[in-house]
């Protein structure tokens, strides 16, 4: 079977290996659409992980299944999840499953951009999810994406009404943009330098756009609330300078939602009086977990995210390394899937 392997940013190869060999618990799906993630198209990121099979965004159909496996057949449609939690331990009784230590051992085999992909029995019990027949293959790549952004709001408790501004307007800024809406969001701004994805912001439901190359960001938001700011700030680019305008961004009372990472050498030099005084709280999400990703296919499910709504390039496997740099680019596209026969 054909897989696509980083061995550096600008290195990916298509290589030929074998099928996964299927246990008891486990099942196999041929893959049908897998997207590329933009956080692997940070380098410090992804090359520590290198060598590996790339993406971990999956739906396909299931074509074998281990013999004590009841919960899942042969012919089923499914979305599963690359890392799956216990359900047991101090962190799932939480709800902090990316904590977990099985959440961070697990796996899907060899990776999602893969033609063939082994579900281990924790994923395929844990984070597996049937498609019914109305979402398609391309819809349920999305949902662990859209999952990420399920989280995060969740965690903002975001309230009816709030303003919500939206840095950065590649696919999860758009994601979070119809999420934030379908949660009850009053004012949903954006932010972005690249005309297309501010168009795109504005078709999809954004009230307002600042374009920052044109504009400051704290004067634009300031401008179109009227000197209120925002509730709700969620800082989409891996930059602590992003993360500090966002926070300076944020209304007292309000929450700044830091989505991404920042740089490995980079810090935050923040004011504890500002925040304190303020009454601003900082909150980080990071991934999703079983109870995000079931929330997510219901979005799926009822039309609120769709691949015809945000997927804009569609790709074979073996122009992988093409569809990884478009993404990279950050430019005219905002998802970037591989599909397969």
């Amino acid at each position: 079977m054909k897989v696509a392997r980083l061995y550096s940013f600008n290195d990916i190869r298509i290589e030929d290996i074998p099928i996964p060999q299927i246990g008891p618990h486990d099942a196999i799906i041929k893959t049908k659409a897998c997207g590329i993630c933009s956080g692997d198209v940070m380098p410090w990121y992804i090359e520590k992980k290198a060598p590996l099979v790339l993406g971990h965004e999956p739906s396909g159909e299931i074509v074998d299944i281990g013999k004590e496996v009841t919960s899942f057949k042969k012919g089923d449609r499914v979305f599963t999840h690359h890392h799956a939690p216990c359900l047991s331990c101090r962190f799932c009784r939480r709800g902090d499953y990316v904590q977990c230590p099985t959440w961070k051992s697990s796996c899907i085999i060899p990776g999602g951009i893969s033609e063939y992909i082994l579900i281990p029995s924790i994923n395929l019990e844990n984070d597996t999810i049937r498609l019914s027949e109305n979402v398609g293959f391309e819809d349920g790549s999305l949902i662990e994406p859209a999952a990420c952004a399920v989280k995060g709001l969740k965690r903002a408790k975001i309230k009816r009404g709030d303003a919500v501004l939206i840095i950065g307007l590649g696919v999860m800024g758009i994601i979070n943009l119809l999420i934030a809406r379908k949660y009850g969001a009053g004012k949903i701004i954006g932010a972005d330098m690249v005309k297309f994805r501010l168009d795109k912001a504005l078709e999809l439901g954004a009230d307002d756009i600042i374009d920052v190359s044109a504009a400051g960001l704290y004067e634009g938001l300031r401008d179109i609330t009227k000197g209120d700011m925002a509730e709700i700030v969620i800082v989409g680019p891996n930059s602590a300078e992003a993360m500090m305008q966002g926070i300076g961004c944020v209304r007292p009372g309000g929450q700044a939602l830091l989505f991404t990472p920042a740089k490995p050498d980079e810090k935050l030099v923040l004011d504890p009086n500002y925040l304190y005084f303020n009454d601003i709280s900082i909150i980080t999400s990071y991934s999703c977990g079983p109870a995000d990703t079931a929330d997510a296919y219901e979005l799926i499910e009822k039309g609120i995210i769709t691949a015809d709504k945000i997927v804009t390039h569609r790709f074979p496997i073996e122009k992988t390394a093409e569809a990884f740099r478009l993404t990279s680019e950050a430019r005219d596209s905002l998802k970037s899937i591989i599909v397969f026969e």
